[in-house]
């Protein structure tokens, strides 16, 4: 697939991203935007997961959870989710829970039940060391949030990995630089994030999160690497896609009201009108 038709993929899936949370009224946008291009590659470009349901398929682990709404996007674009279902997101007994939930949605690609944060890595490690005792070809993928790895569970999962040398598991870390309460380095400073995972025993792979050109090369430099895990630092952009939510951490968790959406659906060159007939739905 050309990198235009995956870009026509990714538009789509940001309008969807935030109709979701408009219609839900609540969610997170800010680290669901910075994370499409991430998702639509590993989903059309690189994973093997051309069912949900094939025991041979790779596997892919939300660890940030709270990023749900770009998790259903990708799955409604490869069509193991209903479109229909874009304005139920966070309901009662919705398919779509605010983080997702592995029950409600067992055979349409949800893997893991995740937002309690760092715990994503540490189920990524146990299905990749699963495959591995088994001698089996199934890769894990798992996406973390740079906020996420304040959590003490993310490191220690990181020493597991590499003492099994899990060179099945890569972690992409949606580095946008922004957490619920402001800026990493301001929190909790998580730098230099390249050399402790070295430390940890991991290869490091650096790309631009937004670029598919960038995301290919990182890729591609991984499945050289043998013997142990690897992680892609993918920097990207909070909100991105939508002017007035990037590199805001306000945006981490709120839902656009009436005209933030209309604003945001002309800006992705669709006009916003269709606000009370359902949304827009890609």
């Amino acid at each position: 697939m050309k990198y235009d038709e995956l870009k026509v993929i990714a538009k789509s899936m940001r309008k969807n991203i935030l109709t979701m949370i408009y219609k839900a009224k609540s969610g997170h946008p800010g680290g669901s935007l910075s994370a499409v291009e991430i998702m639509t590659y590993l989903y059309y470009k690189e994973m093997n997961i051309d069912s949900p349901t094939d025991e041979n398929r790779d596997r892919f682990v939300l660890s940030k959870g709270h990023g749900a709404p770009v998790l259903y996007a990708v799955l409604m674009e490869k069509g193991f989710i209903d479109k229909e279902l874009i304005p139920t997101l966070r309901q009662v007994d919705s398919k779509l829970q605010g983080h997702p939930d592995m029950k409600k949605l067992p055979r349409a690609g949800v893997e893991a039940s995740t937002g309690s944060l760092g715990q994503g890595l540490s189920i990524a490690n146990g299905m990749a060391l699963s495959f591995k005792l088994d001698n089996r070809p199934n890769r894990v993928f798992a996406l973390l949030g740079d906020g996420e790895l304040n959590e003490g569970m993310i490191w220690e999962a990181a020493m597991l990995a590499s003492h099994y040398r899990l060179d099945n598991l890569t972690a992409v870390l949606d580095h946008n630089g922004l957490q619920i309460d402001g800026k990493n380095e301001d929190v909790m400073t998580i730098m230099p994030i390249d050399k402790k995972f070295e430390a940890f025993g991991w290869h490091v792979i650096k790309a631009e999160g937004h670029d598919f050109n960038s995301l290919e090369k990182a890729f591609e430099e991984r499945k050289s690497i043998k013997d142990r895990p690897a992680i892609i630092i993918a920097d990207t952009t909070k909100g991105k896609g939508c002017s007035f939510m990037e590199n805001q951490a306000g945006w981490h968790g709120k839902a656009p009201n009436d005209d933030e959406y209309c604003k945001a659906m002309e800006e992705m060159g669709d006009i916003g009108d269709k606000i009370k007939g359902g949304g827009l739905n890609g």
